[in-house]
């Protein structure tokens, strides 16, 4: 058995027939998992800066290159920052700590140089642009790590109070914060989470669904992340259940639910 083929295993359960084509950067994809207990071990000089070589090798929309990223270093402006995305302690632990912007300031800058007006970052595709620059970016980055030797795992919960982390890192208007990145050595091995069948993902030419078929994939998927979470020694409610429980109402998204008007405020998706 070929190594791609037993990541997918890992990926997708044992019931995964399909090959992965063999290929070293494949097998690094397939292998990616989140990690969020970090060894006390500094990173090698140079990395910092590889991974924003890595990060701005990604694709830009319009060349525009909307983003840029902070590489948080004082450990009380870190405590602070986990604090505001519900006390997540592998902020303060991780040697690494950046967070990623959506970031239009630098075009405002330039076109105030030339006494020029900018429009176009008040409407909401901008801020998409910008998002996903940022995204894409950083998943550049993340690669980077992996191939280094090191993990990451992102922190969405950064936009639990987004007006508090934007007080936090001084930004000025047309910068947002688009999520954290935890870079560093293993201090635990962690596992290969499973994912949802391509079967249930993957559509041909237009979106079709048969639903029954669908759910019962889904079960059979929730059965292979129920055994995953016990050989992690969790105790979590089923796929669906965790799926429901985040997009029912707005009570799930502790704080969330203001990003809108902290972005109108930031002069992003106005319009």
């Amino acid at each position: 058995m070929s190594r791609s083929t037993t990541l997918l295993t890992h990926r997708y359960g044992p019931t995964h027939t399909t090959p992965a084509l063999d290929n070293p950067i494949i097998e690094h994809l397939l292998n990616h998992r989140s990690l969020r207990t970090y060894a006390d071990q500094p990173l090698p000089p140079g990395t910092l800066e590889t991974l924003v070589a890595a990060a701005q090798s990604a694709a830009t929309s319009s060349n525009l290159q909307a983003w840029s990223v902070i590489e948080v270093q004082d450990p009380a402006r870190r405590a602070r920052l986990a604090k505001l995305a519900n006390n997540q302690a592998h902020i303060v632990q991780a040697p690494l700590f950046l967070v990623w912007l959506a970031d239009f300031s630098r075009a405002q800058r330039i076109a105030d140089q030339r006494d020029t007006e900018l429009k176009a970052p008040a409407y909401f595709d901008s801020l998409l642009v910008g998002s996903i620059d940022a995204a894409l970016a950083a998943q550049n980055a993340v690669v980077a790590a992996e191939a280094l030797g090191l993990g990451t795992v992102y922190i969405g919960a950064l936009r639990n109070d987004l007006q508090a982390v934007i007080d936090e890192l001084q930004l000025p208007p047309l910068v947002y914060p688009v999520f954290g990145l935890c870079v560093g050595y293993a201090a635990t091995e962690t596992a290969i989470k499973p994912r949802l069948p391509q079967t249930v993902t993957v559509h041909r030419d237009t979106y079709q669904v048969d639903p029954e078929q669908e759910q019962a994939q889904i079960r059979d998927y929730e059965t292979l992340a129920a055994d995953f979470a016990r050989s992690q020694g969790q105790n979590s409610p089923s796929w669906s259940e965790q799926v429901i429980n985040r997009l029912k109402d707005e009570s799930a998204l502790h704080g969330r639910e203001r990003i809108a008007g902290v972005l109108n405020a930031q002069k992003l998706a106005l319009r």
